[in-house]
């Protein structure tokens, strides 16, 4: 199991938007929703994050299961993935996020969910997936396990999940889901972990 987390420090509040770092739509602003525990991955961690992946995902297959403001899955749309599915539950981010998606004609490569990360994962057809982002809130500590689940589940042989959450999640914790951590970034209260599935 991960390491017991620290007692939430206070986080800073949410900008009002934020840029994607990079790809073709490089600077583009998003708007960032005043939500209860809407925090948008810091820039600093989504350039390490696709760095770590490498610049150019074309053809990738990815699915942003607690999508937000989008950041984490327009990123990977920016850098030339295929196909980019961006889950999300409340009604009033969904609404952004197909602004969004329309203010960059982005609709052949990206659409947008209104439901649960989850279950999306859940359905998604097993091994197919070369990307999952899984950026739960922070105070939903019970959404971790079954969205790592899921991932495992959906990401083919090989492939990626990236992982937010306040505590680690280590070797022995993720070998039953066939996935062994790959890279890791503390940033404030935030640990980012890169994990790979098992190949076949």
């Amino acid at each position: 199991m991960p390491r017991s987390p620290a007692p939430p420090a206070a986080r800073p509040a949410a900008p009002h938007e934020v840029r994607l770092i990079g790809g073709q739509w490089r600077r583009t602003r998003l708007p960032v929703a005043d939500k209860p525990g809407l925090r948008p991955t810091p820039d600093r961690v989504r350039e390490t994050l696709f760095n770590w992946l490498g610049q150019d995902l074309t053809g990738w297959r990815c699915v942003d299961a607690f999508a937000g403001s989008g950041a984490l899955g327009l990123e990977a749309a920016s850098r030339g993935a295929a196909e980019v599915l961006l889950v999300e539950r409340d009604t009033q981010l969904v609404a952004g996020l197909r602004e969004v998606l329309a203010r960059l004609r982005a609709d052949a490569v990206a659409r947008v969910q209104r439901g649960d990360g989850v279950a999306a994962l859940e359905r998604w057809p097993a091994g197919t997936l070369d990307l999952v982002l899984l950026d739960p809130p922070f105070d939903a500590a019970g959404l971790f396990a079954p969205a790592l689940a899921a991932a495992a589940r959906a990401v083919r042989p090989g492939g990626w999940v990236y992982l937010e959450a306040p505590a680690v999640w280590d070797e022995a914790a993720l070998a039953p889901l066939s996935l062994a951590p790959h890279r890791h970034l503390k940033a404030g209260a935030v640990h980012a972990q890169l994990l790979r599935r098992a190949s076949a």
